[in-house]
């Protein structure tokens, strides 16, 4: 399974999530998903089968299909639960 963080620009906030969804993923005890980080300009559907995106960019990243909006991208207890959630919709936990 591949997650990915994308952000308007593709440097610090994305990659600030893609470290914080390792984190969590490790916690979890959930291993063979790789995760990455992307701009909203490059970020296509293949490149992940589920993208979370903070709520600023909710509009503009429907186009890459299973998408999770994060309420607030530094909020650790809302990216695990929701990082939870998708484990458990994709049988990872």
């Amino acid at each position: 399974m591949k997650m990915a963080a994308v952000c308007g620009s593709g440097l610090g906030s994305s990659f600030m999530v893609e470290m914080n969804i390792n984190s969590v993923l490790n916690e979890l005890g959930v291993t063979g998903v790789e995760v990455a980080h992307y701009d909203m300009g490059s970020a296509t559907p293949d490149l992940a089968d589920v993208f979370f995106v903070g709520g600023d960019l909710a509009d503009s990243a429907q186009h890459l299909g299973n998408v999770v909006i994060l309420n607030s991208i530094i909020d650790m207890d809302e990216l695990r639960e929701k990082v939870k959630a998708v484990c458990v919709k994709e049988g990872l936990l």
